[in-house]
Order: C-alpha cells, then structure tokens, then sequence
C-alpha cells in the first residue's frame, strides 16, 4: 500500500506544482509525503486545513485545539526558514484540497495516510476527485510502524489479543522511512491563507492553559528534544519504575507521537540504537517498544471495528446496568474531588498539563466506571476534551480495555483499590502532595487514605474533612460489591 519516492529531478520554473496535505504529521523529518513532493523538484505547497466536520462528532477537543495551534507555529516557523511557506486553509479537508489543487494548477497531491474511519473515507473521495480531475494522489505511511492491513492472524483477520500482535508484528521486522528535513523548499506565491490566529484554537476568557505552557514544547524540536532527555536520563529502570507516579519515569512522546511531530520509525529505532551500545538496556527496551505496540494494536482495533470509540468491542456489555448520566459524582470525579487522594491527584494532573500518568489513567478511569459505575464512555468524552494527546484509537481501547468490554481487555472483576495502588506506586505520596495541596502535611501513613487519619493528626496537617478535603464519596467495598454484583448479573443475563 506505500509509495517508493521518486529519484529527485532538476528544478523546473514552468513545471506545474505539487501540493503536500499535512494533517497528522506535523514534521519535515521522516515524512514521506514531502520528501516525495520535493523529490520532484517541482514548487511545493505546503497546506493544513483546520476540517472540524469530517471527523464529526470527535471534532478535536479543547487541549488538542491548544497543542494544534503551537504545533502549527512551530511548523510554520521551520517551514519558513527553508523558503517555503505554510498554507492554513478552512474547511471540508477533501473539499479544501480538491478546489485548491485547481487554484494552483497541480499536478500532484501528496499526504500521509491517516487511519480513522471518517479520514480514511474522505482520503478515499478525494483521491477519486483528483483521479477524475487528471491530478495524481499519492499518499504514504508515516504515521504507524504496522499499517492496520499489513498484518493479519494466520486465518487472515484482524488480532484481538495483544501478546501475539506484539509478537507477529516483531517477527515482521519493522522498517520505516527515514529522511532528513529538506533543506531548501521551493514555494508557492501568492495564495491566499488564514492567519493561526484567526482560528482562536487557544482559550482566552478564561485562559485555563497556563499548566500546558509549562509542561510541554510543541513541535518536532520538541518531540526530538524529548526523546534524547527520555533515552539519556529516563530510559534506564524504566522496566521496573515506569509505574511509579511519584517518579518521572515515562517518555512523554504519546503528543508528539499522535500529532506526527516524530514519526513511530524515529522513536522505535533511536530507542534500539541506543539498546545496541548498552546492552544492560535490553528489557527497558523491550517493554518501552510494547508501548509503541500498544498504540499499534490500538490502531489496528480501530480499522478493525470502526465503532470502537462509540459501541462496546463486546456486545453482551450493552446489557450492563451504568448508572443514569452525569450526576454530582461524576462532577467530582472530574474536579479531583473524590475523597481519594490517589484519583484526585490523577484528574487535577490532567486539568492542569493535558496529561496523566498511565498507571493513575487505569485508576481513574476503573474508579469512574466500577466504583461509580458510570458508562465508559462518558469518562472516554472527558479525556478526549482534555488529554493533549487525545487520540481517537489509543483512548477508546484504553477505555474499553479498563471497562472489559473491549479486546483483550482488563477483566471487569479487577478492580483498582486507589488507596493500596496509591501505597504502592506513590509509597512517599509525593505524588499525592503534589496535585493536591491541601494534604502537602499529612504523613506518609495516611497520605492515601486521610479518612484513616486521627483527628489529632488532621488537626495538625491543616486538614479538616468534608471541607478542606472532600470524604470519599463512595465506600470502596461497597463500590467493590456493587460493581461484582452488576457484573455478574451482566454473565447471568448472557
């Protein structure tokens, strides 16, 4: 299914130009679709549409709107300093790009295959509109290390279960793209485009992105200045510590990843380059590249059962009994207001920098849909608006793998206790201290479970409960019961 980049050719004044779709790939640096655009040797331009119908109704939430914006200065930016110049146009991506592939006279069009079911429609009309029009479409893969059709089981379907995914997709072998930024891009003149600014894709009244500001560097400067820090100072132990909330031990490239800043080749590679100097690093390695693959098999899920975000992957969860909306429970899940320091943490962590924790993602999470049993996908609507990296395929399976309705999912019987994970993977509460202040002075014996606590010793931290601090609003057994019970009268109705 991929393009091979045709050999470069001399510059040609007259020669009609070649249009380069960027969407989810948000670099110069191994990116097919320009590389070939370039190789050409005819004028490129470079254009990004802002489409918020075709993935309707998963229209980007407010955090991916924040990171977009900055992605897209960046991207300008280095666009400019080699000659070229970035085209912001508004609209139906494949409408936007068929009328402009008339304005300018294109011969070609060129982009980097996108894979959720609505885009890869629309890039499916568009290339039918270009076909019938006489303008070449191309496009490529720089977006996954396995393409969702490039693997199958022996039986020839889609994998269910992770394990021999992770399995097969090594065996494969995985190759990729690599190439440098160009140096020199020839561009178009003259044509008309929308400021970044014009777009309002930053919040303004109220601006609730001051904790995103300083926690992330969007674009591919920052992508690559992130991963050399994770493999130079992180990588070591991260087979043992990456669960440890209280500890900076995970990469951080899940942003730059979704939004194509560095592709999946450059992190996969430079990952086991720096393995094969130090062979100590062999097992950080190798769970680090399972968490590329997850977001793999995420994606091949996807492709595989287009409703993924909106229906369970198992129908027999269509009968669970969810309690009725978004009651006052579900408002103090969101605000870190649960009585439970560990889910608190994890909420306020992710309101503030667009981001959470992986572990404290699977506590949060279980604690919506088994302690309150709340529908996954009202928790699955929550971190689409509020996750920098918000990524259609990632979060649905992540969510329906936590609810068990999902492949090779978490079965619904586990239940997270968020105190004794707290005890384990944040032992010091430093983790705990951190996102919520208002518990920074009790000690480690009651950090996790303050309503444990002797009055004495909230007195002395400043913590009065059920107004400094929230009591939890449910029993954690009670909660544990409930949700076995609901669970079993979902096998019993089965």
């Amino acid at each position: 299914m991929s393009d091979q980049s045709p050999s470069s050719q001399a510059p040609d004044e007259g020669q009609s130009p070649v249009l380069v779709w960027f969407r989810q790939d948000l670099r110069l640096a191994d990116n097919q679709a320009l590389a070939a655009a370039v190789a050409t040797g005819a004028r490129v331009g470079c254009v990004f549409v802002l489409d918020d119908e075709t993935l309707s109704p998963w229209q980007m939430g407010g955090a991916s709107r924040w990171w977009l914006h900055q992605s897209l200065a960046a991207l300008q930016k280095t666009i400019a300093e080699r000659g070229g110049t970035l085209i912001l146009r508004r609209g139906r991506g494949e409408a936007v790009m068929a009328a402009l592939a008339r304005e300018t006279g294109a011969k070609a069009v060129f982009w980097n295959r996108r894979y959720e079911p609505q885009g890869q429609a629309a890039d499916a009309r568009l290339k039918s509109l270009l076909k019938e029009a006489g303008i070449e479409a191309r496009s490529f893969n720089a977006g996954l290390l396995v393409e969702p059709w490039a693997i199958k089981t022996g039986s020839g379907g889609p994998f269910k279960v992770f394990s021999p995914f992770a399995k097969a997709v090594r065996a494969a072998g995985i190759t990729g793209f690599s190439g440098p930024a160009p140096q020199r891009l020839r561009p178009l003149e003259g044509l008309a485009s929308d400021t970044l600014a014009s777009w309002y894709l930053e919040p303004t009244k109220p601006d609730w992105a001051a904790g995103l500001r300083a926690t992330w560097q969007p674009g591919e400067a920052g992508a690559h200045a992130r991963l050399t820090g994770f493999l130079a100072k992180t990588l070591r132990g991260y087979a043992t510590t990456r669960n440890r909330m209280d500890l900076d031990t995970t990469s951080k490239l899940s942003p730059h990843l979704h939004w194509g800043e560095i592709s999946p080749w450059t992190v996969w590679q430079s990952a086991h380059d720096t393995a094969a100097q130090d062979q100590t690093l062999a097992k950080d390695i190798e769970i680090f590249g399972n968490e590329l693959l997850w977001r793999e098999f995420s994606h091949h899920l996807l492709a595989a059962a287009p409703n993924l975000p909106d229906a369970n992957w198992k129908p027999t969860f269509d009968q669970f009994p969810w309690s009725n909306g978004e009651g006052p429970e579900v408002a103090a899940w969101r605000a870190g207001r649960t009585g439970y320091p560990l889910v608190d943490a994890a909420m306020r962590e992710l309101w503030t920098t667009g981001f959470m924790h992986n572990r404290a993602r699977m506590v949060a999470a279980s604690f919506l849909i088994k302690h309150l049993l709340v529908d996954w996908r009202i928790g699955e609507a929550w971190f689409w608006d509020t996750l920098v990296d918000a990524d259609l395929a990632n979060n649905a399976a992540s969510w329906q793998w936590v609810a068990g309705s999902g492949a090779d999912a978490s079965p619904f019987f586990r239940i997270f206790n968020p105190v004794s994970q707290g005890e384990t993977y944040d032992p010091e509460g430093r983790y705990v201290r951190r996102w919520v202040k208002e518990l920074a002075h009790l000690p480690d014996q009651f950090i996790h479970n303050p309503s444990k606590a002797p009055a004495l010793v909230l007195g002395e931290a400043g913590v009065e409960l059920g107004r400094t601090y929230p009591l939890p609003i449910v029993d954690h057994s009670f909660a544990r019961n409930r949700a076995l019970a609901a669970f079993q009268s979902l096998k019993a109705a089965a």
